[in-house]
């Protein structure tokens, strides 16, 4: 449901009742796009969050603090000079548009009232949020400043006198009740796409609602008053997995019909629950996709490395011809002369003519030492390549352990963890402002609770895998991993009494679900006392050896989080 001119009409009655005559106490800029006002009122302060992001525009107040950047935005010191300590007046709609109003008045250094306006035009792609002084009409500034090049039609600059969105050619929701016309059209509408093409302020499927009443110009009343009045039923719909669908301030019958609906006290409390949600889903699926990103092209130079250090190193095992044709060749030294290409001698080992390639350049002694040099020098590559792929596997592991850890990843704290991780190991380069530098936040691996009481814990990255195996183990647990697939390294503790097979089989089972093989069945998972669980010096975070395993198959299961 996108934030229609209804919706806005319903919020904007909600913040009249709440922050009108409110002082502004603080003022925060989280995100680039959103701003967060701390509002001190009669009845205690509260939060005021504005966004103008383009896939989810709003306004309504909030309970949660967000976490504010290091260094703040410009605009919002700009937002602090004219607005802190001013008083708001009133809180108003713009036509049926989705535009918000917030007038405030305070005093200017000469101890003149002075009255501002900040501006949130809800829009898609161009949302944004625009301070203006009252008496002169002429915008200060804005959260996305539009020029001349991107916006011939209408600009907003610092200076410009501010001129409103055009207005599309519909009747306004608010006026459709008083036109004869509008009602005529309305009651002969088809569908809820004709309605939609003729009344500006409603969301399509409002508009699909509307079309199924039989009395539309009753039920568009009807839901105008709601809107007008704060009569409202804040509600929000979810799919079977708890992925946020829709919201609305009334109900629709076709949500209902397909998804589990949730009611609320208030309308800011519903949308701050739905936009949690999705914008945090959001938010962690791109910064998930650029860490990904990234992580698939280091795979991709790794695994073409490999295959040309296999490549390499099995020319180099092939190697022992050079030896045989150095001694062949300085045991029939007197056969050839130099500026040969080739010469064909008897093999004394196996009875048959060889042919062995000569250098035209060099002598017959020459060419002998020649072919022993390359034998040498591909004796020295095998364990030099044997190394390096080595090393290179290593590396395909732990890159590999990374990009199962972000496709699980469902918070932005634990994406900008797995970042952290790389941007320390040197596979992403850090910010380039060290201020903006996000320190990352100290393991915390998940914990869930088996069917006899006892605790697993599970590393949602390498550093917590690290940590769970290697800090908060005692010498009875056990450690599990699922075999030779990328996953989370997973830790039962048993305690004085133990663990038994059922605990093992459970654990096996949290251990499938938080690995790559999730949508898998059957999954092979290796378990073990901890004590035989060591990390080889000078390893990747998350890399570990392991002996007298035993592996054990298991279905992925979710698991029941800890209390």
């Amino acid at each position: 449901m996108p934030f229609d001119g209804l919706m806005t009409r319903a919020v904007v009655t909600e913040l009249q009742n709440r922050i009108v005559l409110g002082k502004v106490d603080k003022i925060a800029q989280p995100e680039q796009d959103v701003i967060v006002f701390t509002i001190h009122t009669k009845t205690g302060n509260v939060r005021l969050l504005m966004s103008c992001a383009a896939s989810h525009a709003r306004a309504h107040l909030i309970e949660n603090n967000p976490v504010n950047p290091v260094e703040p935005y410009s605009f919002c010191m700009l937002l602090r000079k004219y607005l802190t300590a001013s008083r708001i007046v009133s809180v108003e709609q713009h036509s049926s548009e989705r535009i918000m109003e917030i007038s405030f008045e305070s005093m200017n250094e000469l101890g003149f009232n002075v009255s501002r306006k900040l501006i949130i035009e809800i829009m898609g792609k161009h949302s944004n949020i625009v301070l203006t002084d009252i008496e002169s009409g002429k915008i200060i500034d804005a959260v996305k400043r539009v020029g001349f090049d991107v916006n011939r039609a209408r600009q907003v600059l610092p200076g410009l006198k501010y001129v409103y969105p055009p207005l599309q050619e519909k009747i306004p929701f608010g006026e459709i009740t008083g036109n004869s016309e509008g009602l005529e059209r309305l009651a002969d509408a088809r569908d809820g796409k004709e309605i939609l093409n003729m009344i500006s302020g409603i969301a399509p499927v409002y508009a699909d609602e509307l079309s199924q009443a039989e009395d539309r110009a009753e039920f568009l009343m009807e839901t105008i008053e709601r809107a007008r009045s704060g009569r409202v039923t804040p509600m929000a719909w979810f799919d079977e997995a708890g992925n946020p669908k829709d919201y609305y301030f009334a109900p629709l019958s076709a949500m209902d019909e397909s998804f589990e609906r949730r009611e609320y006290p208030t309308l800011s409390a519903c949308l701050e629950d739905y936009f949690s949600r999705k914008v945090t889903a959001n938010q962690t699926l791109q910064k998930a996709n650029d860490a990904m990103r990234r992580v698939n092209e280091l795979l991709s130079k790794k695994y073409l490395k490999k295959k040309r250090l296999s490549e390499d190193l099995i020319e180099a095992e092939n190697s022992d011809k050079y030896r045989l044709y150095g001694e062949l060749l300085t045991a029939n030294l007197g056969r050839f002369t130099q500026g040969m290409t080739k010469v064909e001698v008897l093999n004394y080992y196996t009875g048959e003519n060889v042919t062995i390639p000569l250098d035209v350049k060099l002598s017959p002694s020459k060419n002998a030492q020649a072919m022993y040099k390359r034998y040498q020098k591909a004796k020295t590559a095998v364990k030099e390549k044997q190394v390096q792929l080595e090393e290179n596997e290593a590396e395909i592991a732990y890159l590999e352990s990374t990009a199962a850890f972000l496709e699980q990843a469902s918070t932005v704290e634990e994406v900008e963890n797995i970042k952290r991780e790389l941007t320390d190991t040197g596979y992403m380069r850090p910010p380039r402002k060290a201020a903006l530098r996000k320190k990352a936040s100290e393991p915390r691996p998940l914990e869930f609770v088996l069917e006899s009481g006892l605790k697993v814990l599970v590393g949602r990255n390498n550093r917590e895998n690290d940590k769970l195996t290697f800090k908060m183990s005692d010498k009875g647990d056990i450690w599990l991993h699922t075999k030779d697939i990328p996953g989370s390294h997973v830790l039962i503790k048993c305690g004085q009494g133990g663990c038994t097979d059922q605990d093992i089989r459970e654990a096996a089972g949290i251990a499938a679900f938080h690995s790559k093989a999730q949508s898998s069945e059957n999954v092979p998972v290796d378990y073990v006392p901890i004590r035989y669980v060591k990390k080889p010096q000078g390893a990747k975070p998350g890399m570990v050896i392991f002996t007298n395993n035993r592996t054990l198959y298991a279905d992925p299961v979710e698991g029941r989080p800890s209390k």
